[in-house]
């Protein structure tokens, strides 16, 4: 297996155009090829809110070690309409190419220091009758030629994505071949070459579906959502595969309705959760509050993008942290897990269940559209023993009266569900005493609010299971770093960069948010620098709440776009000088 790019063992390829054009799609199709070669492949799509139009762009970087980002210079761009060579053009690293359709006509201002392929990707199409959005194919088949890619690859995806259409897997077929013979025509020296080998069997997913995977996992039986970026493709999944996965999905009226409704299905005993992003979350609050008051374990996925209010609504953020730990009206108990790449969405998704239900209260996974959006190639996920349904009671068999909400050394009372035998199970979202009934007397009140409270020392000692916290590096580096949710790829990256050059770095990544680790400090020794991206370094205030810490050195970013690994890089040369 070979992979050599223009700088470094990795091949970085832009795709552009507008919306309608298969960006996305050729971006898939393209990086799960690669995968199929035997190479780790990571991709980014960066779009704007709008039904089409407007400019997309899917960036693909792949080599045969693990890649955990998208860089921002490319070594090849495919453009599929004239405006991504003016955007992207000056974007390409020395001594790469464009290809482009040989109808677009070049403005005079070119660079010399790269190549440029006129491929007649609509008089192909036209020729062979296909639809104009089949131009992505001819230029996927282009690709392939031009970095030394087995194009049977790329033509096994494209058969396994349009099974029983042969017509239409012909028509591509033909494609690609035709986009692959026009570019062999040039006689250029384009320098990356991608020579497959070896084929273990990855996956190709988004955090989305690796969320929803986990989801289906744990046992979860209901999934009721609205449609909101970047959270929809969870209930895209969900309602694609009800059916194979046995669950009951619902595209309800409001994410007020969704959150209700997970509550409910939880007191019935079924395994539910919902997800959503800011605006959606702010409306789910109160019905929040009642799962926590109810003690009725609910798992709620918020998608973070910048606000406030509709922001930059297909663009991503970390700026819903100290909204997800302290957000809702009252005080009670959750837990905020934030993974920070598609493997880490799979385990923290089973976890969340399996917390809610074993503490009775609300779990909420907390990633950012940079995570759940972009596609990584993963190794296969284990899903044994991913199921604990904590004090779940199937009978009650005792003389004693059941009360719901018993007071209980632990604050974990035993759960029954409607139907129970022997149990009459009460529920209401004022306080109330053990058996249910509503109080608003003093002692009652207290006593409940203690034993809701007394969860808290078993909840840390369970999150301090699942490492809180998380170190990449050496133990005494020149420099450490710290960050969260998708920052995570990217400092990994830059991390490699600066032990080429001499420079030791230690990566912390805080994983759980909500019981705040209690270790954190004694990694924050010597100099260190916060990355996030926001505007305000949420996790530096959180940081500084919990353990009085605070950062001498941070570097945001809040423009919708994740860090380049060679950004994070440069950050940490100045601080060290």
């Amino acid at each position: 297996m070979k992979c050599t790019g223009l700088i470094g063992d990795s091949v970085t390829i832009g795709i552009g155009g507008e919306a309608g054009q298969g960006v996305g799609r050729s971006g898939m199709l393209l990086g799960k090829a690669l995968m199929r070669a035997g190479f780790h492949v990571f991709g980014n799509i960066d779009y704007p809110s709008l039904i089409r139009g407007g400019h997309n762009y899917y960036t693909v970087r792949t080599s045969q070690r693990k890649v955990t980002s998208v860089l921002e210079k490319p070594d090849l761009l495919v453009a599929l309409n004239k405006e991504t060579i003016s955007i992207h053009q000056s974007e390409i690293n020395p001594g790469g190419g464009i290809i482009y359709d040989e109808k677009d006509k070049l403005e005079e201002e070119t660079r010399t220091d790269i190549e440029y392929y006129p491929i007649p990707m609509t008089d192909i199409v036209k020729e062979l009758g296909g639809p104009d959005i089949m131009r992505n194919t001819v230029a996927l088949g282009a690709v392939t030629a031009l970095v030394g890619l087995d194009s049977m690859h790329l033509k096994e995806i494209v058969s396994e994505t349009f099974e029983g259409r042969e017509k239409i897997i012909k028509m591509n077929m033909d494609a690609i071949d035709r986009g692959w013979e026009r570019v062999i025509e040039f006689d250029y020296g384009f320098s990356c070459s991608m020579e497959g080998g070896d084929r273990p069997k990855r996956m190709w997913l988004t955090g989305n579906e690796a969320i929803a995977l986990g989801a289906v996992a744990a046992g979860c039986k209901f999934y009721p959502a609205y449609p909101m970026t970047p959270a929809s493709p969870v209930l895209h999944y969900f309602t694609g595969h009800d059916a194979e996965t046995e669950t009951a999905v619902i595209q309800t009226e409001s994410e007020i309705a969704a959150m209700c409704m997970t509550v409910g299905a939880s007191f019935a005993g079924v395994r539910a959760m919902t997800s959503t992003s800011g605006g959606g979350f702010c409306l789910m609050t109160e019905a929040l509050g009642m799962a926590a008051i109810t003690e009725n374990p609910v798992v709620v996925m918020l998608g973070q993008r910048p606000g406030p209010s509709t922001g930059l609504a297909t663009y991503s953020a970390q700026s819903d942290l100290l909204f997800a730990v302290y957000g809702a009206h009252g005080e009670f108990q959750r837990i905020v897990l934030a993974p920070g790449d598609v493997e880490e969405c799979f385990y923290m998704t089973t976890h969340a269940f399996n917390l809610a239900e074993r503490f009775q209260i609300p779990v909420i996974i907390l990633p950012d559209k940079n995570t759940i959006e972009s596609h990584e190639t993963v190794e296969k996920f284990s899903s044994e023993n991913l199921i604990d349904r904590g004090e779940l009671i199937r009978e009650w068999d005792s003389d004693e009266e059941y009360k719901r909400y018993k007071y209980v050394e632990d604050g974990i009372s035993p759960r029954a569900v409607p139907g129970t035998k022997n149990a009459l199970v009460l529920a209401n979202s004022n306080e109330h005493v053990e058996r249910g009934f509503v109080t608003s007397k003093s002692p009652q009140t207290i006593a409940m609010m203690d034993k809701r409270f007394r969860k808290i020392p078993y909840i840390k000692k369970a999150v301090e299971k699942l490492d809180p916290i998380k170190v990449y590096g050496v133990d005494n580096p020149d420099i450490t770093i710290v960050g969260w949710g998708s920052t995570k790829g990217p400092m990994l990256e830059a991390m490699g960069m600066l032990s080429d050059e001499g420079i030791s770095a230690r990566f912390v990544q805080v994983r759980i948010m909500e019981p705040f680790p209690e270790n954190l400090n004694k990694y924050l020794t010597g100099k260190t620098i916060l990355f996030e991206t926001n505007r305000s370094a949420e996790l530096g205030t959180l940081v500084k709440l919990n353990s009085g810490y605070s950062f001498k050195h941070v570097e945001l970013r809040y423009d919708g776009r994740p860090f380049d690994p060679n950004e994070i890089a440069l950050k940490i040369k100045e601080v060290l000088q």
